[in-house]
């Protein structure tokens, strides 16, 4: 890994320093020493550190509103037959459609404020989370269904004691999926409109013809995406600890 980003870094800096090259891509050092200063210049009204705040606020109430509601009704799809004839249907239909195609949607019924970057968040993991708390619920051994039911387990027993854990590995999946979709949701969403983020910072760079602040805004937003990805991994191994062979 330290050799790729070596080399990476390298031929990034071999490039730049091309005069041409260089008046649309400043070099890797420049870009560090940008990212560094932004967390004692503010960028806009805020310093990079807050910036870096007001997006995870923004991607952890949506995302954790997605959770909830996302895995309460892939569970339900899964296990209760009626319901899921009644809501799979729907659900399938609206499934494929991208987070991008409700933004117009989403100005116009939530407005430009906090609420719409929320609600966006919620569409871009909720979709993926219901799906894998869905085949979870579906892929119940029957054997321990059938077995827990000769032992008297009533239907909420059954949910809650079954259901639920053995549907753990494909939830956890799930949550994985949807860590990433709304964190490109969130950014998408600033990008749109927005006074501060770290999607400002890339959308005012572009707008000032800053190429330094782009590349900095960029940075930012693949060492978070990053850094949640390692954070859902570690949630994965401390949930499915049992489901892991060889340790």
């Amino acid at each position: 890994a330290v050799i790729s980003f070596a080399i990476f870094v390298s031929v990034w800096q071999l490039v730049t320093l091309n005069p041409t090259i260089h008046q649309v891509m400043p070099g890797p050092f420049a870009v560090l020493q940008k990212f560094f200063l932004s967390f004692a210049e503010p960028i806009g009204k805020n310093t990079m550190l807050m910036h870096m705040l007001i997006t995870l606020s923004r991607w952890a109430v949506g995302f954790l509103a997605a959770t909830v509601l996302g895995i309460a009704l892939g569970l339900a799809m899964g296990w209760y037959p009626k319901f899921e004839y009644f809501m799979r249907p729907l659900f399938e239909l609206v499934r494929p459609i991208p987070t991008l195609a409700w933004i117009p949607l989403v100005i116009l019924w939530c407005g430009i404020g906090e609420f719409a970057k929320y609600t966006l968040v919620f569409i871009g993991a909720f979709m993926s989370i219901v799906q894998n708390a869905y085949h979870g619920a579906k892929s119940v051994d029957r054997s321990i269904v059938h077995a827990a039911r000769m032992l008297g387990c009533n239907d909420r027993q059954m949910f809650f004691t079954i259901v639920i854990p053995a549907s753990v590995p494909a939830i956890s999946a799930g949550l994985q999926i949807g860590v990433a979709s709304a964190w490109s949701s969130v950014v998408a969403a600033e990008l749109v409109r927005s006074s501060s983020g770290v999607g400002w910072i890339v959308v005012t760079g572009q707008q000032n013809n800053n190429m330094t602040q782009i590349l900095v805004g960029i940075l930012v937003i693949a060492l978070i995406g990053l850094l949640l990805a390692l954070l859902i991994r570690k949630v994965d191994d401390v949930l499915c600890r049992w489901n892991k062979r060889g340790r």
